[in-house]
């Protein structure tokens, strides 16, 4: 046999059993020689396809210990290629923080004027201040308070608004902060007071939860991966937001609230909620609601705490 016959792929009798490529005829090779099949694998020079070839009386075992493993893998996928907007921290978040420090020195500066007619008062809500759930959400007791929920909005609001976008997430954080006060509202002990922006970090916490979702739009087996994704944000919600010394009902609330909308949204086309305009436009209504809610506040609202000395939550 000279050079040249040497390189002609295998001819008859053996059989032919094509791959989609090398990777997978070199996995198919590995299933067959376990069970005891030698295989030869080959690139058709002209084609490019990847073919291993069989003994023809192996040829119909070796389809089926194929077809067992393929079922037997089917859905699994050990790495997964993501996709990401082009940044994965955004740092307008730093602007939302500043936003909160700046209330809350202004409300000492006045003498706790905005936390009299802002905080989520039980009474002046029934009264029909409705706006205090969401300037409630901006409103923080002390320093303490003020910095644990900067430091741990910064990360969640920094991840989230890379995300969704700056517009969708500060929407959908006041939203859920508000939707946490409203849940307050309904199941605490009456009367009471509270106040701060914990409400709406754990709605950013449930919209990185629920965005695991946009997996489906890669693949709909993907529900491995989108359980474990939920799972992790559940866990940290128990981790960081079930504080018995702190608001819980509007932790849970919140975070409720941020999941079912984040969800919403990477349900949604990918090109579609990444569009420049949408995000424009959620972020001009999270502004919109932010001032008429204090707007209303500082000309209606009433010194529901001056007058009401009640525990506050927080």
């Amino acid at each position: 046999m000279n050079a040249a016959e040497s390189e002609l792929p295998p001819s008859p009798p053996l059989a032919c059993i094509r791959a989609h490529s090398e990777r997978q005829a070199m996995d198919w090779s590995l299933v067959l020689a376990s069970q005891g099949i030698e295989a030869v694998i080959e690139r058709h020079p002209d084609t490019g396809v990847w073919r291993l070839w069989v003994a023809p009386e192996e040829h119909e075992r070796a389809v089926g210990s194929i077809r067992l493993y393929r079922l037997e893998n089917r859905g699994w996928a050990w790495q997964r290629r993501l996709v990401w907007p082009g940044v994965l921290f955004h740092w307008g978040a730093l602007l939302w923080c500043w936003i909160l420090i700046l209330i809350h020195w202004l409300d000492q500066a006045v003498g706790y004027r905005f936390e009299a007619i802002g905080a989520m008062s039980s009474q002046a809500a029934a009264r029909g201040e409705w706006w205090r759930l969401t300037t409630a959400v901006s409103l923080h007791a002390d320093v303490g308070h003020l910095a644990a929920n900067a430091a741990t909005g910064l990360v969640v609001f920094g991840l989230a608004m890379a995300r969704f976008g700056a517009g969708w997430a500060m929407l959908i954080g006041l939203l859920a902060g508000t939707a946490g006060n409203a849940a307050g509202w309904v199941f605490h002990a009456k009367p009471f007071i509270g106040l701060g922006a914990s409400g709406m970090v754990m709605g950013g916490l449930g919209m990185l939860t629920g965005q695991t979702l946009f997996l489906l739009w890669e693949s709909p087996k993907a529900i491995r991966q989108i359980i474990s994704g939920l799972l992790g944000g559940f866990l940290l919600f128990v981790l960081v937001g079930l504080n018995p010394a702190s608001d819980v009902i509007a932790h849970a609330g919140g975070f409720v609230t941020g999941l079912l909308l984040g969800a919403a949204i990477a349900l949604v086309p990918p090109r579609s909620n990444r569009r420049a305009t949408a995000n424009r436009t959620a972020g001009a209504l999270a502004l919109v609601l932010f001032c008429v809610t204090w707007t209303l506040a500082i000309v209606l609202g009433q010194n529901a705490l001056l007058d009401h000395d009640l525990p506050r939550s927080y």
